[in-house]
């Protein structure tokens, strides 16, 4: 079981990643870069045949990321704020 999770890991480049339980379930917390949504098959797949887990993406900014994304959310603001 190690070495196929160290294969997962390596072949995502993952940036970290912690395992615990989650609601009685065993469960791992894994940070990628995943640049498109095309790539979610080669992410999830390897899971799934390892596995039989269940995989849930969760995308997420980083900071470069929200400062870029600043001009967007004020325009939503703006456009949809208060109502």
């Amino acid at each position: 079981m190690q070495s196929t999770i160290q294969k997962c890991l390596a072949e995502l480049k993952a940036e970290a990643a912690y395992f615990t339980e989650d609601d009685g379930v065993r469960t791992g917390y894994i940070f990628f870069d995943m640049t498109d949504s095309s790539q979610l098959p080669a992410v999830a797949e390897p899971w799934f045949q390892a596995f039989n887990a269940r995989v849930t993406v969760r995308p997420a900014m980083n900071l470069e990321d929200l400062m870029k994304a600043g001009p967007g959310i004020e325009k939503s603001v703006t456009a949809f704020g208060g109502r």
